[in-house]
């Protein structure tokens, strides 16, 4: 159960990074309160494979969020270089 522990630890801190970035008015403000969100409605979560699904869920959305942000720096330096 520590393990688990610390992967969701270790989950939360990496999507909290991830949300300094995120485009938008009140970008990541929002983005980071929504985290706290859905890891406060999960905090009395026991059972160990509901557990791992919420986990690889989290790992998912912090996948779509660095493609958003590779995708944002790859059509700026497309914008500056194909004027």
């Amino acid at each position: 159960m520590s393990q688990l522990r610390s992967k969701v630890i270790s989950l939360y801190k990496h999507l909290q990074y991830l949300g300094r970035d995120y485009p938008g008015l009140n970008g990541p403000q929002k983005f980071r309160k929504q985290v706290h969100d859905a890891f406060m409605k999960n905090k009395d979560e026991t059972d160990p494979k509901k557990i791992v699904a919420l986990l690889a869920q989290g790992r998912y959305l912090a996948k779509e969020v660095e493609a958003l942000y590779s995708l944002k720096k790859y059509r700026t330096i497309k914008q500056r270089y194909n004027d």
